[in-house]
């Protein structure tokens, strides 16, 4: 399938934000900080033999860490942008004038251009996401000299310019508050951040790596290696007459209404009920109700033989 969104899409595992919320040299700091207090608090226990000083600052540096390691597992899997998209408020499209950044949500339908998904070739689709990721192990070259034996990667397709496949495009949203219908320009030219959660279609085991023939057909199809070895395909999409949410700016003039990429960053701000740091977003924000199922396929295929 040919990219007729040409979108800019981040992904949960190569994201592309602005600024991480823990930056590098934070760290360093507080590493830095830690040696001097310990070798302080190693000092007086040796001196005064009193260990309490050294006890404080371990059960501090234990809850640094703790907050430090919760918003980095937050971070690779957007917990504060989720948390930001349920609780900013629902705009009023009657009430909201030019420039603002709104909130709706409501029912989609395809554009002049409509998605299929890439393995189930589920359509009409305003969003499709396929992800194929490979376990390194031992005799397999990385797809990233940077990356690691023993652990999934994304596959590479010398066919595309990423190693996953990630399309959007313009669709309509009717908003579920007001009735109005609005177009969302999340095609041509724009940066999406999709918050949708893709199903594990295929699974293969060490005890079963064997491949189904849907399965070759699809990677024979993007110039793959067939082989047997550990594979694990997800499939996510968003299928017109869906219910979504999206988070951009309002533009208006005499003929419609539109809602676009935001032109300054969004900040989810600092989340102390969820002790997470704030993290900066400069696309149009992608997601679903929390009620809404928007995986393809709720079951793992863990073995599929032909």
């Amino acid at each position: 399938m040919n990219n007729l969104a040409n979108t800019t899409l981040t992904d949960a595992g190569h994201r592309q934000y602005t600024c991480k919320p823990i930056p590098t040299l934070a760290i360093y700091v507080l590493a830095l900080l830690f040696l001097i207090g310990l070798a302080f608090s190693i000092f007086i226990l040796a001196v005064v033999h009193n260990a309490l000083f050294l006890l404080l600052l371990l059960s501090l540096a234990a809850l640094v860490a703790a907050f430090l390691l919760w918003n980095s597992l937050n971070w690779r899997r957007n917990g504060a942008v989720l948390f930001y998209l349920h609780s900013f408020p629902d705009s009023d499209l009657g009430f909201a004038r030019d420039g603002d950044l709104v909130k709706i949500t409501g029912l989609v339908a395809c554009g002049s251009i409509s998605l299929e998904s890439s393995y189930e070739k589920v359509a009409p689709c305003i969003y499709t996401s396929t992800s194929l990721y490979e376990f390194g192990e031992l005799g397999l070259k990385p797809a990233d000299v940077k990356e690691s034996w023993f652990q999934w990667r994304l596959v590479y397709s010398e066919l595309q310019s990423s190693p996953w496949q990630r399309f959007s495009a313009d669709f309509y949203l009717t908003d579920g508050k007001s009735g109005i219908t609005v177009l969302v320009k999340a095609g041509q030219g724009s940066k999406v951040f999709p918050l949708i959660a893709e199903s594990r279609l295929v699974n293969s085991t060490r005890k079963c790596k064997i491949l189904s023939s849907h399965l070759r057909k699809w990677l024979n199809d993007r110039s793959l290696p067939v082989e047997t070895r550990l594979l694990r395909l997800e499939e996510g999409y968003i299928k017109e007459g869906s219910s979504v949410i999206v988070i951009g700016m309002l533009r208006r003039n005499a003929d419609s209404t539109i809602i676009v990429q935001p032109p300054a960053l969004i900040s989810t701000g600092c989340l102390l009920q969820k002790f997470l740091l704030p993290v900066d977003v400069d696309e149009l924000i992608l997601g679903v109700p929390k009620t809404a199922d928007t995986r393809t396929n709720s079951k793992s295929v863990s073995c599929v033989e032909l």
